[in-house]
């Protein structure tokens, strides 16, 4: 054969692998609203960039009559490219190939790309759309996801792996994407879940959709295990960007400096009446970071799940920065199971990929009452507490008004290794608030005062000295516990000055193998 005739052989096994599983296939994935894994993947990195690898793979099994359908590629597409000029890698799951299902020849490629991106420190992006596992190929199917899964945990605080659910996700399929960094899931088309519906109805009696079981919503919302929800997969793909752009390639390396046009000496008079008057009104606390921020820009992570405690992204002066936030707007900012875990893995990321941490504090303290005890709020509280005083990036807080018991403590206090710990001047600090401080201080006096309007002036009087002594923050800045209480609407070039000042920070925890995290 003449080496035409042999270029001529290639060009057609590469068109023959990007028609995927072929074009009535990839007419009714476009029909469902979804994109295929090549446009998929032409969508999320930079034009021109895709270098492919195993294009001409293709499953070793014959079972069923399996054999006698060989496809380029074998339902998955790999290789690395750049976003916004940064190597990635990447893979993606091809519905069209065998419904998207996983081989052994398909989770070898998976597990190549992972092996490289460790190798060259670079982060992974996956984006699923498979049925599960390839039931002709058995033990073989099942062995290649356990071999993804220990790449994953391999890869975790080592480099940063984001997963994207475009379809469907079931079964064995979940645990990959949960061992990521970031879930991104679309409306309508992307679920994830054990077990579906049909086996659901056959062992529970449970009447339930894929969607009502495992949508996007319902794991944004209820479950946690989404971090974003995209309208549709070209949003999602944006997401993906997005995120990228705040992170490092690795944990040996700082997350990217931009540019910044927003000047850091920016004031924000509206900071100075943000706060209301009476301690028991919200105020939306996203309000405050959208005013210190760069140009307002933030980027929430997990926005339906446990509102009550706000994380996400942002840059003070063009350096990215990981936020913690109690709302007000939301059950009072107060901390319960979910808000605790919530936050507590957002810290530990932060801390793994050398992002410092802002901590902006509302809290009245934990969620009471059965509930949260029999759900074991103790061992879930602890993990934020865990996670705070494990950091070693640099930690800045800032009280903006009640930071009561051990909220206060877990809230990246002085005492968790805060590096610079502000407040703003009507910041209450203290065990808990006036009104039930004066019921275990006085409750003897109270008792025995018969007279109900001269009880009721003892009582008010009580808690107004109270207020006097603990509702400002100079009873903690004496100690040195608060570094400096700043005007609100100078809160943003405190912070920017804060962080530069930290950016040479070396903090080293003891040497172990690794911490028993209380789980």
């Amino acid at each position: 054969m003449s080496i035409e005739l042999k270029i001529q052989e290639l060009l057609n096994k590469r068109l023959e692998a990007k028609k995927g599983g072929g074009e009535k296939r990839i007419e009714t994935q476009h029909a469902k609203g979804k994109l295929t894994a090549r446009e998929r993947i032409e969508l999320l990195l930079d034009e021109g960039s895709f270098e492919e690898f195993d294009m001409f793979v293709t499953h070793r099994c014959n079972n069923f009559d399996i054999g006698k359908q060989e496809i380029l590629s074998d339902g998955v597409v790999t290789g690395h490219g750049t976003i916004d000029g940064r190597v990635v890698y990447v893979f993606s799951q091809d519905f069209t190939v065998f419904g998207g299902s996983l081989s052994e020849a398909y989770a070898n490629k998976i597990c190549k790309v992972m092996d490289q991106a460790m190798k060259v420190g670079a982060p992974v992006i996956g984006i699923n759309d498979s049925g599960g596992a390839r039931i002709q190929e058995g033990v073989n199917s099942l062995a290649g996801y356990a071999e993804i899964f220990q790449r994953n945990i391999m890869a975790s605080g080592v480099i940063p792996q984001i997963s994207a659910i475009f379809g469907p996700c079931a079964g064995g399929a979940v645990y990959s994407p949960a061992l990521t960094d970031f879930i991104i899931m679309s409306k309508g088309n992307s679920n994830m879940f054990v077990t579906g519906p049909k086996v659901v109805k056959t062992v529970t009696g449970e009447v339930v959709t894929e969607d009502e079981l495992g949508g996007a919503m319902v794991h944004a919302s209820k479950s946690g295990v989404s971090h974003f929800v995209a309208e549709d997969e070209q949003e999602g793909i944006q997401l993906i960007r997005k995120i990228i752009s705040y992170l490092p390639q690795n944990n040996l390396e700082d997350p990217p400096l931009t540019v910044c046009s927003d000047p850091i000496n920016r004031l924000e008079d509206s900071l100075n009446y943000i706060i209301p008057d009476n301690p028991n009104k919200p105020y939306d606390v996203k309000d405050v970071i959208h005013a210190i921020v760069d140009i307002n820009e933030f980027l929430e992570i997990q926005r339906y799940y446990a509102p009550n405690i706000v994380t996400g992204f942002a840059r003070f002066n063009g350096m990215p920065v990981g936020i913690v936030a109690n709302q007000p707007n939301y059950l009072a900012g107060v901390l319960d199971i979910n808000a605790s875990r919530k936050a507590a893995r957002f810290v530990r990321f932060c801390d793994a990929f050398n992002v410092p941490i802002l901590t902006l504090v509302d809290v009245p303290g934990f969620l009471p009452g059965t509930a949260q005890e029999y759900g074991g709020i103790i061992t879930h509280g602890a993990k934020l507490l865990y996670a705070y005083g494990e950091a070693t990036v640099p930690k800045v807080t800032v009280i903006l008004r009640k930071a009561y018991g051990g909220a206060y403590c877990v809230m990246s206090s002085k005492h968790l290794r805060g590096d610079i710990n502000y407040a703003w001047p009507g910041a209450e600090i203290a065990v808990m608030g006036a009104k039930g401080a004066i019921e275990v201080l006085y409750n003897k006096k109270i008792s025995a005062i018969e007279d109900a309007a001269a009880k009721e002036e003892f009582i008010s009087k009580s808690e107004e000295d109270y207020r006097d002594k603990f509702a400002n923050p100079y009873n903690a800045a004496k100690y040195g516990y608060i570094d400096d209480v700043i005007e609100p609407r100078n809160t943003r070039f405190r912070v920017i000055r804060a962080f530069q000042a930290l950016a040479t920070k070396k903090d080293l925890n003891p040497p172990k193998k690794h911490s028993n995290l209380p789980l």
